[in-house]
């Protein structure tokens, strides 16, 4: 596919590395030189410096045989004017705005219809959707969903003592019982994908697939915290928190946020009247305390300083916190952050990538493909693909066990009307079958592929 990005920040950049790895043809606009030179120096694709919300800039961009252009600069009104003019210019292009100012998220479905977007998405509104599923499911590190919820694939970590440090991955159905299926384990620098005789040991990072009944049953009888958090404190209370209390406010979960600026906690206080607002400074480690973070249920650090939050989630975890989420917003130090005692850490700017990069996988499923979602399980070593079987091939109808897979491929899961399999070797894959394939990155794009 043919692909125009305007915006060349984190989240542009994610949108690059992402969609240009995966064969499509990427041009990326901006108007700052210094940022497009070191994305066509990095990356396999073209750059174009200029205003992106121009006619001249994206007729030089090859706006006439784009695809998709998405518009992800810092400006909401840049970005619909992007697409707007690109819905004009364009040969039936489709257009993606980031919009990100509650005004303009509130008027999303009447800004799609009118403009004909294809999308709108609100990176706060979507980072506090993700946080709210981890909530919800304490126990994961991370919730991404397959097959319209029918299946979980779900992340955690070990605790010290756990009954499953010492048992290898075929134990877990011998001895538990239990109808999940162990992917892949992340142990210090070290992640793959599981087979039956990997051993578990204390503090590994495990990913499961299953049914959420399933999922729940398995947590059960390693008696794993299961319970929903009713009880939760933020601090910072920017728009992501704002969000989060109105997802929150259904289930009956208490919040308080912790909010230092005093224009911005009255304003919280009137639009979140069922919210306990506190005025103060949360890096005050006698307010954390005074509001009770110790042996609290959950603490979700929100502020503008990625420092702040991660020295805020550390102080937490040290006083009994039950779950700690941290948001952080820079990626570049991902490989040391992840070696630090966090439950959860949320990448905004990764989560609205990805939400974008699903919607370009659907397009091309429209156009061959059978591919229709993909996750990074381990970034940049395991994926979790869900393919749509709509014809005969060599994987249909032959037992799994009869198959020659390639290296690293793993069949995780088979929904089959409806019914989700966790298969065996006696299990076929069938037409109309949702097939879930953890696998090492490798490009796949049809089911068939992977096979030898």
């Amino acid at each position: 596919m043919n692909i125009m990005i305007v915006g060349c920040d984190r989240v542009g950049q994610a949108l690059a590395e992402q969609l240009g790895g995966e064969g499509n043809n990427v041009t990326v606009i901006d108007i700052d030189a210094e940022k497009v030179r070191g994305l066509t120096a990095r990356l396999d694709v073209k750059g174009v410096i200029g205003n992106g919300a121009t006619h001249a800039v994206q007729g030089e961009a090859g706006i006439g045989d784009a695809d998709l252009l998405i518009a992800v600069t810092g400006s909401d009104e840049l970005n619909l004017l992007c697409c707007l003019i690109a819905k004009k210019a364009g040969n039936d292009c489709k257009t993606i705005a980031r919009i990100q100012n509650p005004d303009y998220s509130a008027e999303a479905p009447y800004l799609k219809d009118e403009l004909g977007l294809a999308m709108v998405i609100n990176p706060e509104y979507t980072a506090a959707a993700e946080i709210a599923r981890v909530l919800r499911f304490p126990s994961a590190i991370k919730i991404d969903t397959f097959a319209r919820g029918r299946v979980e694939l779900m992340k955690f970590r070990m605790p010290e003592g756990s009954r499953l440090v010492g048992m290898t991955v075929r134990d877990v159905v011998a001895k538990l019982g239990c109808d999940v299926l162990v992917c892949t384990i992340e142990r210090g620098d070290e992640a793959y994908i599981v087979n039956g005789n990997s051993v578990f040991a204390e503090r590994d990072i495990i990913s499961i697939i299953a049914s959420p009944r399933n999922a729940a049953d398995f947590f059960r009888k390693i008696d794993y915290k299961m319970r929903p958090v009713k009880r939760v404190i933020v601090a910072g209370g920017g728009e992501i928190a704002h969000y989060l209390c109105t997802i929150l406010r259904p289930t009956g979960t208490k919040v308080k946020i912790i909010e230092k600026d005093h224009e911005r906690a009255g304003e919280l206080s009137v639009e979140l009247d069922e919210v306990d607002v506190i005025e103060g400074d949360a890096s005050d480690r006698e307010l954390l305390l005074e509001e009770g973070i110790r042996g609290s249920e959950a603490f979700v650090a929100l502020t503008n300083l990625d420092e702040e939050n991660i020295f805020l989630s550390l102080f937490a975890k040290s006083v009994g916190c039950g779950k700690v989420i941290t948001k952080v917003n820079r990626v570049d130090f991902d490989d040391v952050i992840k070696h630090l005692d966090l439950d959860s850490t949320l990448y905004p700017k990764n989560v609205t990538a990805d939400m974008i990069v699903r919607y370009v996988r659907a397009m091309k499923n429209s156009r061959g493909s059978n591919m229709e979602t993909l996750y990074n399980v381990i970034k940049g070593k395991v994926e979790a693909a869900e393919f749509k079987v709509r014809e005969e091939s060599a994987v249909t109808d032959t037992p799994l066990k009869e198959l020659t897979f390639k290296d690293q491929v793993l069949i995780a899961a088979i929904i089959h009307d409806e019914q989700v399999i966790i298969p065996r070797g006696h299990d076929r894959i069938r037409v109309g079958d949702r097939v879930i394939v953890v696998s090492r990155p490798m490009g796949l794009d049809d089911i068939s592929d992977i096979l030898l």
